[in-house]
């Protein structure tokens, strides 16, 4: 496989090829990911609840962040890498420029930010300072307290409708790529038909352009529920290198996520 770069994922949607993402945290990991052919790895405030085993990801920082990036930069030579930015560290245009640096000079190629208008102006600020940014719709974790819990999102059409207008506004401010968690598979399937940049689903049906899990999900070695959107890949292969292969086959062909693995 060659370099991953935005471009190429670009050419992979509009030929109808499906993206392999993944989370990964450090550089054993993601030379696995890579040597296996995955397209892109997120480093995600997820590290939180998977590896210092808090409840939620807001505890996360910027510096953790960029110390595992700096890590699954270190194994990867290929694939795209995305950095995530954590809760409140880009509140600010001005904020979300000097933490963006800090993942962008750890080894990312992109950012990735929650939430939807109110992030228009920032992420247009971000692109014209060379940093490309990835959106992050649908259920946003660093939302959890003001939805409740982790809910599936967009179930009423007033809500699917704003999410759709958002992801609409988000792809003009410049992003080019989305992340769509937890949304019914149909709105998931209308906002990737709407948009002209890839979009990537996590409980978001099969029809997005690509797919991403928490490698601990996809593994199986989570010490909390497996979500219903996700897989264990692990105890149908028997080894984590075929886990993943099966993993990435299974995206690439569209067979995962199926029907059970999805929202209506």
């Amino acid at each position: 496989m060659s370099r991953i770069t935005i471009s190429k994922l670009q050419a992979m949607k509009s030929a109808g090829e499906k993206i392999s993402a993944i989370t990964a945290y450090d550089a054993s990991f993601s030379r696995l990911f890579d040597e296996a052919g995955m397209h892109v790895m997120l480093i995600g405030d997820s590290l939180g609840m998977v590896l210092q085993g808090t409840s939620d990801t807001l505890p996360v920082s910027i510096e953790d962040v960029e110390y595992h990036t700096k890590c699954v930069r270190n194994g990867a030579s290929k694939a795209l890498i995305i950095g995530d930015m954590p809760f409140m560290t880009y509140a600010t245009p001005e904020q979300a420029y000097g933490n963006a640096a800090k993942l962008m000079q750890a080894g990312a190629n992109m950012v990735k930010v929650e939430g939807g208008e109110w992030l228009l102006d920032t992420i247009s600020g971000l692109v014209e300072r060379s940093v490309p940014v990835c959106g992050h719709l649908g259920l946003t974790p660093q939302a959890v307290n003001v939805f409740g819990g982790f809910k599936v999102q967009g179930r009423d059409s007033e809500q699917a409708k704003q999410i759709l207008e958002q992801a609409l506004k988000l792809e003009e401010a410049g992003i080019q790529l989305l992340v769509l968690e937890c949304i019914p598979a149909d709105l998931a399937k209308k906002i990737s038909e709407a948009l002209t940049i890839p979009v990537i689903g996590i409980g978001a049906g099969k029809h997005t352009d690509g797919q991403i899990l928490v490698m601990h999900d996809a593994i199986g070695i989570s010490f909390s529920k497996i979500p219903k959107f996700s897989r264990n890949f692990l105890a149908e292969t028997g080894n984590i290198s075929d886990a993943i292969a099966l993993y990435i086959d299974e995206v690439t062909q569209g067979r995962f996520p199926s029907e059970e693995h999805s929202f209506k």
